[in-house]
């Protein structure tokens, strides 16, 4: 071999070693990424989108569904009186809020989609059919609600967080807010005097420099996302498993995207694996933190749909969740990401300076929505000039490009300068103050009455966030959203998995509440639905869904067994 051979071969042998060479940092990245994801689903978009189009629909008949634990001829017995009971209740007592309903369901895609999602899809068709609920209400005053049959409820909806202080106080923004910006009307493109101040205010509040203002608080997390993007020059977003940044696509790659997101990493929360794959990838721009997860790291807000056996208190200390989030600080700053928190929920509910104050940390950049609009649409985002500056000097092509028609709407930013006023007020010092000793002594007091009380039930909260705890296994949990429906408290369309305190409560609204609730609970354990058969626990139910599906998937075949002359199949109910 000549000497251009040899030196032939070792290229080849330094271009081989350099290309294993990738491969192997390639692979390391990757599995560095896979130990960084969450073991369940919700940590796996791609996977579950597969595995939720596979999930069979399948619903139970009338005796399968009273008797779906297994439970005796007895106890499916009182569970269908009180099945019929409730519905005869709700029937009778909403008729014209349920008829409106039932009408404009027709139309409203919305109606259509939550009416068809309130419980397990197992029991859907009989639930549904039974269970209208009403959508359509007339007043509101102080924390009750009103629908168009003049049944009043205490409000534990919340309106999804925009009700912080009650909807007598939204109705005085508005009103008020309306009058200082009549003269202007609805003009576009220029701002009314008074955004000056509400600036001014948010920079004090958030502690950054700059705000932009949005129609939801969707439109601006994608406008956070996009200006951490831009001053990056990166391209991956991180969200944490489980996490809720609005519906658009980036921020929400499982299963409701029919699209997979190709530039978001979901990562396991309060995971050092986490803060490894932070330390070693060049490819994030930034980390959303929904701080509202500290009431269930990796989970989704739970929601009475996918109740199909207990429900475990998943909460964190805030003490636990202020030293996770340090750390995320100290490596965001490390690596230059851009850490966002999405307070578009928690904000002003928490504390004056919302999350950043309430866990010690401080933001790139915050997100604020829902509340601080005065009872209007809005979406606010709050940086420091470094991160919100949307064009460069040097380059005056290359900009970041963020505008809407009704940005910084007359009406809307009215609204909002009511409510912030508002917070300097002595009374909201004095309410944020004394808020997390309110809200853990009510949610003590609570629990300890129904533990006294041997019902499967307890709260758990962040603030006046709350979400149901079930101590008991049961495919039945999801009945309890009816129970405290027919005590007089409204809940939203997830159930029990959030239930939304306003601040104006007083002791005695809370009272009232409580005693509702336990009665509820009461009632629940009667009816015979926490009196499980041979499936006490969830690993028990989890098998028994499974052989359901199964059974779904074999019946096509069944039933060609028994046009041969085969295996003879039977429905649902009797094969299980």
């Amino acid at each position: 071999m000549g000497i251009e051979g040899s030196v032939s071969s070792a290229v080849g042998l330094v271009l081989a070693a350099l290309l294993l060479g990738v491969l192997i940092l390639k692979l390391k990245a990757r599995l560095a990424l896979s130990r960084a994801k969450h073991r369940s689903l919700g940590g796996h978009s791609r996977l579950s989108r597969r595995i939720a189009a596979l999930v069979p629909n399948y619903a139970f008949g009338d005796a399968q569904f009273f008797r779906a634990d297994d439970a005796s001829t007895e106890i499916a017995g009182r569970r269908r009186a009180e099945f019929e009971r409730l519905s005869r209740l709700f029937q009778t007592r909403h008729q014209r809020t349920l008829q409106q309903t039932a009408e404009a369901a027709r139309h409203i895609s919305d109606l259509q989609f939550t009416e068809s999602y309130r419980v397990p899809f197992q029991f859907s068709r009989l639930a549904k059919a039974s269970f209208p609920m009403g959508s359509f209400l007339t007043s509101s005053e102080g924390v009750k609600v009103t629908d168009l049959d003049g049944n009043a409820s205490y409000d534990l909806a919340g309106s999804y967080g925009v009700n912080l202080l009650g909807y007598d106080f939204y109705k005085g923004c508005l009103e008020r807010g309306a009058a200082r910006v009549g003269a202007l009307g609805p003009v576009l493109g220029s701002y009314p005097s008074l955004v000056a101040d509400n600036v001014a205010r948010l920079a004090r509040i958030s502690g950054k420099d700059e705000v932009s203002f949005h129609m939801s608080g969707t439109e601006a997390v994608m406008q956070a996302v996009r200006l951490a993007r831009y001053h990056t020059g990166r391209s991956h977003l991180v969200r944490l498993c489980g996490a809720y940044h609005g519906w658009w696509g980036d921020v929400q790659p499982g299963v409701g995207n029919p699209v997979p997101a190709h530039d978001t990493y979901t990562l396991a929360d309060m995971s050092e694996a986490t803060l490894a794959v932070l330390q070693s990838r060049t490819d994030i721009a930034c980390v959303l933190v929904n701080p509202s997860q500290a009431l269930y790291p990796n989970h989704g807000a739970p929601a009475d749909s996918t109740l199909v056996h207990s429900r475990p208190d998943a909460s964190v200390s805030r003490a636990a969740y202020a030293q996770w989030l340090k750390e995320l600080r100290a490596v965001c700053s490390e690596r230059g990401i851009v850490l966002i928190f999405d307070e578009i929920f928690v904000g002003f509910r928490l504390a004056l300076g919302g999350a950043q104050e309430y866990f010690g940390v401080d933001a790139d950049l915050v997100t604020y929505g829902k509340t601080v609009g005065g009872g209007l649409p809005i979406g606010v985002v709050c940086g420091h000039h470094r991160t919100m500056k949307r064009f460069r000097d040097d380059r005056p092509a290359d900009v970041c490009f963020a505008r809407g028609t009704f940005n910084s709407h007359p009406y809307v930013m009215a609204a909002m300068n009511e409510f912030l006023r508002h917070l300097d007020t002595p009374e909201m010092q004095a309410l944020y103050r004394d808020l997390d000793a309110t809200w853990d002594r009510r949610t003590a007091s609570l629990n300890r009455r129904l533990t006294e009380r041997g019902l499967p039930v307890q709260v758990t909260h962040l603030s006046s966030i709350w979400t149901v705890c079930y101590t008991r296994s049961s495919r039945y949990n999801w009945m309890f959203q009816y129970y405290l429906r027919a005590e007089g408290l409204a809940l939203s369309w997830i159930g029990t998995g959030r239930l939304i305190f306003s601040l104006n409560y007083t002791e005695a609204d809370f009272e009232a509440v409580a005693e509702r609730f336990i009665a509820a609970a009461e009632a629940m354990q009667r009816g015979g639905w926490w009196k499980v058969g041979t499936l006490g626990t969830d690993r028990a139910i989890k098998r028994r869904i499974l052989r359901e599906m199964l059974a779904h998937y074999t019946a096509p075949w069944r039933a060609g067994s028994r046009k041969s002359g085969g295996v003879v199949g039977r429905p649902l109910d009797a094969r299980l």
